[in-house]
């Protein structure tokens, strides 16, 4: 029988009880809030009275790069010692972990008592709606032809050091913050040096595209994808799909949401505010569209300590989203773009053997014609009663991988329904890679749309020609008009934070030879 006073062979630097929280139920945030602050090498004691955490806690270290250095057992309590990362210099007196099971059933419903854990690492915080929401304000106007990135940027290396630093918790939002600003106001030279019509921020002190709205909404928390290995049904299948990312899962966070959603400060003004300080050209802010969040947000066993249903939830995240929406209209901001990707796994995934979205598909999906009309009626609800020209959707199958084969394809055709009836006055649409199909297919798109169309593929390594650009762009003035025609890349240049598609100099690349192509555009057709 093991004594209760036996110890780790090292000294812990930081130590907590986990009480009989398994790691499905909250030990996997207890874990993340304590082992984040630490530096590499350094030791974490978990104490558990859970018996399911000595099989599951060393799958967790295997997926996410940590090292289990010594287990003990002391009766009706383990104790585990776990460094962050490689454990340096250590062995590990862990023997060989037994592999999980192939399959392992998740409850599909949760206990009163496991509903009682809701406020895991702070208090859940008071849901205020604001009685009166500003009203938009006047905005440069974007003219046809105008040329414009659709969001990210690369990253400078030391910004995303400091960016993990941040959402690790071993530098303040005041440090980040003044960091990140250097680093778009190098974005913007770029985009100005290449002659857009319309700016971004890069989207440089986000970590993805999407999940970042996390770290800034009451009650929600960013987790790296890899700590949902607990909450699948097949765990084996799922390391095997993480393992495949050209993404490293490790460094993807996730919103885990356990708590009534709140937004009590800014998703996106702050950029906006601080890009419009840099330029006097029309601002364009990308946002994650409420589909994309939804279905991002929502994962049995967290999600459900606040909401019963994915439906109860999209009430929240379209209630936050119609807030931030009306503060960047107020704000000045030309043009608001939800980002919407997700809709092309909804129709295209299971049709090849292609691979999906990581980030935001991992949430519950139903039937596609049932999928699609959740997500219009979303898209509407957020944007109601608001300028449609100055609101955007944009589409793509997937920007995680330069690898043009693995990612989803198929045209515009099961989309077109929805992309009628949705209340935007813009639609951004990957249009250049072959796996877009036919653009033809857009021809029947209500005439009060403008179309911002990819001419360019952001995944390839070879610079487009201008000439190549100009044909391209000309294919689409025939089917929607010039006056109805923006151009883009198809897709931000450094979706994810730590894996970015091109470098910033094939990404200034791209653009310049975009907006020459509009100048001969714009002679031509007389604008």
């Amino acid at each position: 029988m093991a004594s209760d006073t036996q110890t780790h062979p090292y000294q812990p630097t930081d130590s907590f009880d986990g009480g009989d929280l398994d790691c499905g139920n909250g030990l996997l945030l207890l874990i993340r809030k304590h082992i984040d602050p630490l530096a590499p090498g350094q030791l974490l004691e978990i104490l558990s009275t859970e018996t399911s955490v000595v099989e599951d806690l060393p799958a967790w270290c295997r997926l996410t790069g940590n090292d289990l250095v010594s287990h003990i057992n002391r009766g009706k309590q383990n104790s585990f010692l776990v460094s962050k990362g490689p454990a340096l210099n250590l062995r590990s007196t862990e023997p060989e972990p037994t592999p999980p099971p192939k399959k392992r059933k998740r409850a599909k419903q949760r206990s009163a008592r496991e509903k009682e854990y809701a406020p895991i690492t702070q208090p859940i915080t008071e849901v205020v709606i604001p009685d009166h929401l500003p009203q938009p304000v006047p905005a440069p106007t974007i003219a046809p032809l105008a040329v414009m990135g659709v969001g990210s940027w690369p990253r400078p290396p030391w910004l995303l050091r400091t960016l993990n630093d941040h959402l690790e918790g071993r530098m303040s939002a005041e440090e980040f913050a003044q960091t990140a600003d250097d680093a778009v106001r190098l974005a913007v030279a770029a985009q100005q040096r290449a002659g857009v019509d319309v700016l971004t921020d890069g989207e440089q002190r986000r970590d993805n595209y999407a999940s970042f709205v996390g770290g800034l909404l009451d009650n929600c928390q960013l987790i790296p994808i890899t700590d949902l290995l607990p909450y699948v049904d097949d765990p084996e299948e799922f390391e095997r799909e993480l393992r495949a990312l050209d993404v490293p899962a490790g460094k993807v966070r996730h919103p885990a949401v356990f708590g009534p959603l709140g937004r009590s400060r800014s998703l996106t003004v702050h950029e906006a505010n601080f890009l419009a300080s840099l330029t006097d050209r029309p601002l364009k802010v990308a946002l994650p569209g409420p589909y994309l969040l939804t279905r991002t947000m929502w994962m049995e066993c967290i999600s459900d300590r606040a909401y019963d249903t994915r439906e109860e939830l999209a009430v929240d995240v379209v209630r936050v989203l119609r807030e931030e929406l009306h503060f960047l209209l107020a704000a000045g901001v030309s043009l608001v773009q939800l980002d919407e990707p997700v809709l092309t796994e909804v129709v295209f995934s299971g049709t090849s053997n292609n691979r999906t979205f990581m980030c935001g598909a991992l949430g519950e999906k139903r039937e596609a014609a049932a999928e699609l009309a959740f997500a219009e009626s979303l898209i509407n609800q957020t944007v109601a009663n608001l300028p449609q020209e100055r609101l955007a959707l944009h589409i793509c199958r997937g920007n995680w991988t330069p690898d043009e084969s693995v990612a989803l394809a198929g045209d515009y055709e099961p989309l077109l329904p929805l992309l009628k009836k949705v209340a935007v006055g813009t639609l951004m649409l990957e249009l250049c890679t072959p796996r877009a199909g036919d653009e033809a297919v857009l021809r029947g798109l209500p005439d009060d749309r403008r179309v911002g169309i990819g001419v360019v593929n952001q995944k390839t390594q070879s610079l487009e020609t201008v000439d190549q650009i100009v044909t391209k762009a000309e294919q689409a003035i025939r089917l929607f008009g010039a006056e109805r025609l923006l151009l883009t890349p198809d897709c931000g240049f450094a979706t994810f934070a730590d894996n970015p598609i091109a470098s910033a100099t094939l990404a200034e690349q791209k653009l310049t030879a975009i907006t020459q192509a509009a100048t001969i555009l714009r002679d031509r057709h007389g604008l």
